[in-house]
């Protein structure tokens, strides 16, 4: 494992998706406001972070690898503001423009350590014909030089039916594609047909197949229904704390128990997981070492508050203090 780690570094995955910016304004409540019955929240500190496919990618760079990151923004500030947070995190993009829609905001109001609300600027509508022939001539001229294909998809619009088709029609005119990982979201499943590995958490899993999620026996009765569904070639269901089920069809079920030793917060496991993983096979590792890499990754994550990410010197100091690696068949 630690060999693998060491294999990340320099390896080239691209993720197209939905970018978004993260926005915060923290301070503390003192009072309740004369107007309405509502909080008032004195703020003493803003900031901005990548978040949605911008996340991902700054994922891919804690861990060593090389990025590059396809996505829309807005004519506007938080566009401005986002452009400048990857160039700060160095990180290799193409961002197309488009004026009739915002950058992608979420804005979380936090007091006490706690979120009072969030308010949401977007426009999930699908990406028009223009801009859709200026992204795919893009991909036509670059995606040959990836070996792994993230879609991070947030329902924001990016990902989208004409997106796939033509996305697939450019995969099936290549003569080596990429292998292609998506992280879901439920309204999209039908789109992802095909695709190499879905990475779906239980909540997804268990929507997409149709069925409530509480157990082992469900899981894999999930798993079976989204291969049904889906004709992916490989699933990857993420179950928190009881660990991962890795499905290399649907006679090879493995599960991999959780690494995390204290969970404070999951904000960003998913993007954390896809990541590590796209990395992983991007090296040529198998996919349950992938796998299983991943799940530490995560574990190192879900420890810390807010969106984190695990740096490669983590990854080996957690891969180096564990006393194996229990994964049981299914």
């Amino acid at each position: 494992m630690n060999e693998t780690i060491a294999r990340l570094r320099g390896r080239k995955v691209m993720i197209i998706g939905d970018l978004m910016l993260d926005h915060y304004l923290i301070g503390m409540v003192e009072r309740i406001s004369p107007e309405a019955p509502v909080p008032v929240v004195r703020v003493d500190k803003e900031k901005f972070l990548l978040g949605g496919a911008g996340n991902v990618a700054v994922n891919i760079a804690a861990l060593g690898g090389e990025s590059l990151l396809v996505g829309v923004v807005g004519d506007d500030r938080e566009g401005d503001e986002l452009r400048g947070l990857c160039n700060k995190a160095q990180l290799s993009t193409n961002l197309l423009c488009d004026p009739s829609r915002p950058t992608t905001k979420k804005s979380r109001i936090m007091a006490q350590n706690q979120q009072i609300c969030r308010v949401d600027s977007e426009d999930c509508g699908p990406l028009g014909s223009v801009l859709m022939d200026e992204l795919f001539k893009y991909l036509q001229a670059h995606l040959h030089e990836y070996p792994v294909v993230i879609l991070s998809d947030y329902g924001k619009g990016f990902i989208s039916a004409e997106f796939m088709d033509r996305f697939n029609d450019l995969l099936e005119s290549m003569e080596a594609r990429p292998k292609v990982l998506v992280d879901p979201k439920v309204v999209n499943y039908d789109l992802y047909k095909g695709v190499d590995i879905l990475t779906p958490n239980t909540k997804e899993a268990g929507e997409g197949a149709g069925i409530v999620v509480s157990d082992k026996h469900s899981v894999i009765r999930a798993g079976h229904a989204l291969f049904k569904r889906l004709e992916c070639r490989n699933l990857l269901i993420t179950m928190g704390g009881d660990g991962m089920a890795l499905f290399e069809g649907t006679h090879n079920i493995r599960h991999i128990p959780t690494f995390a030793k204290t969970v404070f917060d999951v904000t960003g496991a998913g993007d954390t997981v896809i990541a590590t993983l796209g990395l992983a096979l991007a090296a040529g590792v198998d996919l349950l070492t992938a796998c299983t890499l991943a799940n530490h990754a995560a574990g190192i994550v879900v420890g810390q508050v807010g969106a984190a990410c695990a740096t490669a010197d983590e990854l080996d100091a957690v891969v180096a203090d564990h006393q194996g690696h229990p994964v049981t068949q299914w």
